[in-house]
């Protein structure tokens, strides 16, 4: 977050063209990308668009960043971008109002010159617009969902990180396995150097039910591995949209979500108490669908987020940039 403005102001200004529009990333130090690119980027409109933020993100008690309080640098270039940008765009509305709702408090730690009262300017310029993605490129590999395996096969596709609580998923599946309950697992999804041991603990405690365990290494591999699943239990302590949740849906995963985050924006109001769980519930939710797993595998789960997919979203992008651009 620091020289990625610097480096991107460069190539800015030895653009060759004025661009009509800046959309930022709120990874960006907006306000110091503009004032080095202020004699061409002045008249520009630019909006910025929070795939996430710094304010509530959950940081892992070992993060070094917390220790030396870099934690909180990093949330006020998200507060001053934010008052620089004409517009601020969020993936989901749970993160649009998670933001607005713990700038006060931050802002308020500070000695003097808060600026509270730009809270509601921040709220005023603010909107939700959901991810687009490219879900259509799923479905090249559609037909591996045949291959179903004898017991139901229980997903993970998120990171190897902190935030996305594999603690509670495994432990769910441990008590499970002493209950003798049949299923088989693949883990997926990208680690670093250092991830949360209990991967080591599960892939030694379960190494009889996985059947695949680690990082796909093409696109293609993920995509079978998502058709063929048919649970996907999320116990996430944060999703500002859930990307990786949103994919294993659109394969007709039956997703088992926590009554929080951005989870109940991804299904329909009206069966949300039949994908939602609240604390406490998941080893019963989970138990259930893998007894009823041949009912589960009949439903169409995909209908619930196809409107994620980029031929349903770019209209709206598209509006939104032409309206900016006109203001």
């Amino acid at each position: 977050m620091h020289g990625g403005a610097v480096s991107l102001a460069k190539q800015f200004n030895e653009l060759s063209y004025t661009p009509d529009l800046i959309l930022a990333s709120s990874m960006l130090d907006l306000t110091t990308f503009l004032a080095l690119t202020r004699e061409r980027s002045t008249r520009i409109p630019v909006a910025m668009y929070f795939h996430e933020n710094q304010l509530t993100y959950p940081w892992s008690p070992e993060d070094q960043d917390v220790a030396e309080k870099r934690d909180n640098h990093y949330s006020f270039i998200n507060y001053t971008s934010a008052l620089s940008a004409d517009e601020l765009w969020f993936n989901s509305a749970y993160h649009k109002d998670s933001l607005l709702k713990a700038l006060p408090k931050f802002l308020q730690q500070f000695p003097d010159k808060q600026g509270t009262e730009n809270v509601e300017i921040i709220r005023d310029k603010s909107k939700v617009v959901p991810l687009g993605l490219d879900l259509a490129r799923f479905e090249t590999y559609r037909d591996s969902e045949k291959q179903k395996y004898s017991n139901p096969l229980i997903v993970w596709n998120h990171r190897w990180e902190y935030d996305k609580n594999p603690q509670e998923f495994f432990e769910t599946l441990f008590t499970l396995r002493e209950r003798v309950i049949d299923f088989n697992l693949v883990v997926l999804g990208e680690r670093t150097g250092k991830y949360p041991a209990i991967f080591d603990q599960a892939a030694s405690l379960l190494k009889e039910q996985i059947v695949h365990w680690g990082y796909a290494e093409s696109f293609e591999e993920y995509a079978r591995w998502l058709w063929k699943a048919d649970i996907l239990p999320v116990t996430s302590n944060q999703d500002f949209f859930g990307g990786s949740v949103v994919e294993a849906i659109y394969c007709d995963c039956f997703p088992i979500l926590p009554n929080r985050l951005a989870y109940p924006e991804h299904i329909p109001k009206e069966i949300r108490r039949d994908y939602l769980y609240e604390e406490g519930e998941l080893e019963f939710r989970l138990e259930a669908a893998i007894e009823n797993v041949m009912m589960l595998r009949q439903v169409d789960y995909q209908s619930m987020v196809k409107k994620y997919d980029w031929d349903e979203q770019i209209d709206q992008y598209d509006s939104n940039f032409i309206r900016l651009i006109g203001s």
